[in-house]
């Protein structure tokens, strides 16, 4: 986790939640805020009794919510079957970074910020300090060991200065040497610009000694004095004796480069609500952090592709947002989920693959001020395994406050879709804790309403067709390029489309109905009236479970018309999506 234990709901409530991180999945996160909303400690430090009590808690209520749902769902099944689509919360327009465009007071806050990161860079507060130097213990344990080394090696001097000290005007004359030689030292100390020149004195001292037998020596005692070099100075040190400022960069980008800097602050001064001071701590947290998970290194490692299939970036939104794509009902498969949280070590190689893939992500993204540097995420909560997976709740947790803490507004939409009738329970035990910011970016649709509300961000062409969209890879016929008609069938209706050519040619056209349960049929009509109707498609009954996408092409050799029937008998509208193309005659 980014933090030791998690912060109180309050003060959780005033951040955006998962608004960086592709929210791993809000279904997990409500359970993390549901838990009492008292502060939690840390995972390792809470004993595995006490962690289980809290689950069972969790889950009970959670599944006294899930039993209401289902129950009001019993009581009225033409409610829920019709207003499948959730709650969709108020449209939240994303901000310009450009400077002139903000207010006057987003304008000096960014300005404020701009010089606290300056200042922070020349006093190197974005390098984590120093390991704190070694404690004093060792050095206690050092001090009685000298203390003996002395009394065993002095137990003669007493006996010699008993019986012959020296004489007084010898003692005199070394204090007189020793105070000569400081000043000397004091006086003329070594020039930085000469070459450095260690100096050795040799100093003599005369010391009488009693032998055993009484005979007085005098011995001459050498002593060596070595004058070290004067210290190097630090390699940070230019002219004038400043340290340089150290460079800060972050996502790709050097801060104070260019104009992208702008746009990397905003980020962290729209998370803080624009508090200069709160938004610097939040910067220099984020960037001590990726140092010390090695962001730069982990972006060279092979993590592997086993996650492909989960979460994928596919297309672009209708103003140019990447699109990323979670698709969590792929953990249904017990292998790909014991393989990816069963233990540790295994949840911290999906965290640093997770994160991996955001940096990449995000490394694509253009930084400068009129650029696309958010991202619209779609989470498939199709067959999700649901908060009840206490592995990947625990999971989710960890990203997400890495995520929120680190990836600070990169999220222009959070669509989920496929949501299942539980959800509501989850939804509105979340909702009182997130801001409106937040909520803002928030949509949520049932699986008869996902594919509609993807086609309001995203073109139909673009949408992969498990989805409702017709993008299909290796697509040999129809590219991205190929716009898509988008249509509502009324209940109880009909749909003609025309496909007219005054030329021979070969007619290619594609379509699908969301849900189909419609009759489908198509024939050619010749322009001139003696002419022959050609049956392209005999009208047959297309069921929900049939191909999603319908492909048929026809070889035109004369001007005339293909016409395509949509008949929708239901009770229900339908939304339609065909395209075409033509291709010259063999």
């Amino acid at each position: 986790m980014a933090e030791d234990g998690k912060k109180p709901v309050s003060e959780e409530a005033e951040k955006p939640v998962a608004e960086a991180s592709v929210v791993e999945e809000v279904v997990a996160v409500a359970v993390a805020v549901a838990e009492v909303g008292a502060p939690c400690p840390p995972q390792s430090e809470v004993p595995e009794a006490e962690e289980k009590s809290k689950e069972e808690e969790v889950v009970e209520k959670l599944e006294g919510e899930v039993a209401a749902a289902a129950a009001a769902e019993e009581e009225k099944p033409k409610v829920v079957e019709e207003g499948e689509k959730m709650t969709e919360s108020v449209s939240f327009k994303e901000e310009s970074n450009v400077v002139s465009d903000l207010p006057e007071s987003q304008r000096k806050a960014l300005e404020e910020l701009k010089v606290l990161v300056k200042e922070a860079m020349e006093k190197h507060e974005f390098t984590a300090p120093p390991p704190p130097p070694p404690p004093p213990a060792k050095e206690e344990e050092k001090a009685p060991a000298t203390e003996e080394e002395a009394k065993t090696e002095a137990p003669a001097e007493p006996a010699a200065e008993a019986v012959c000290p020296p004489p007084v005007e010898e003692s005199k004359k070394e204090e007189k040497k020793e105070e000569e030689k400081k000043e000397k030292e004091k006086v003329a100390p070594p020039e930085p610009s000469e070459p450095e020149v260690v100096a050795v004195v040799v100093e003599t001292i005369t010391a009488v000694v009693v032998d055993e037998d009484g005979a007085k020596t005098v011995e001459a005692i050498e002593e060596t004095i070595v004058v070290a070099p004067p210290a190097e100075e630090p390699a940070a040190a230019v002219e004038g004796g400043l340290p340089r400022p150290e460079e800060v960069e972050i996502w790709g980008i050097k801060l104070f480069d260019d104009d992208r800097t702008d746009v990397v602050l905003l980020k962290f001064l729209r998370a803080r609500d624009f508090k200069p001071k709160e938004s610097l701590t939040m910067l220099k947290n984020a960037v001590l952090w990726r140092k010390s998970f090695g962001i730069e290194t982990l972006l060279e490692e092979d993590l592997g592709n086993h996650l492909e299939s989960v979460v994928f970036m596919e297309g672009f939104g209708k103003e140019g947002h990447p699109v990323c794509y979670n698709a969590y009902g792929k953990f249904q498969n017990k292998e790909l989920y014991q393989n990816t949280f069963s233990d540790e070590e295994k949840r911290q190689n999906f965290l640093r693959w997770r994160i991996q893939f955001l940096e990449k992500s995000i490394r694509k993204l253009d930084f400068s001020p009129k650029g696309i540097n958010t991202i619209i995420q779609v989470n498939d909560l199709k067959n999700s395994p649901g908060p009840f997976k206490r592995e990947l709740r625990q999971a989710t947790n960890q990203a997400l406050y890495l995520l929120q803490d680190n990836y600070p507004e990169f999220v222009a939409k959070q669509v989920f879709i496929n949501v299942p009738w539980w959800y509501l329970a989850f939804n509105r035990m979340i909702s009182p804790f997130l801001t409106q910011r937040t909520k803002s970016k928030f949509v949520f649709a049932g699986p008869s309403k996902s594919a509609e509300t993807l086609f309001k961000y995203i073109a139909p062409e673009l949408v992969p067709v498990q989805y409702g969209g017709l993008k299909k890879d290796g697509d040999s016929v129809f590219s991205d390029s190929d716009p898509v008609s988008l249509v509502t069938i009324k209940p109880g209706s009909k749909y003609v489309i025309e496909f007219p050519n005054t030329e021979p040619c070969q007619l290619v056209w594609e379509l699908r109905v969301i849900g189909w349960d419609v009759t489908y049929g198509a024939e050619f009509v010749p322009s001139s009236e003696e002419g022959y109707t050609v049956i392209v498609q005999k009208a047959r009954k297309i069921a929900p479970t049939d191909d999603p996408v319908i492909c048929n092409s026809f070889k035109i050799g004369e001007p005339g018309k293909v016409v395509v029937t949509i008949d929708n008998q239901t009770s229900k509208k339908k939304k339609l999506l065909y395209r075409s193309k033509t291709q010259p005659c063999d």
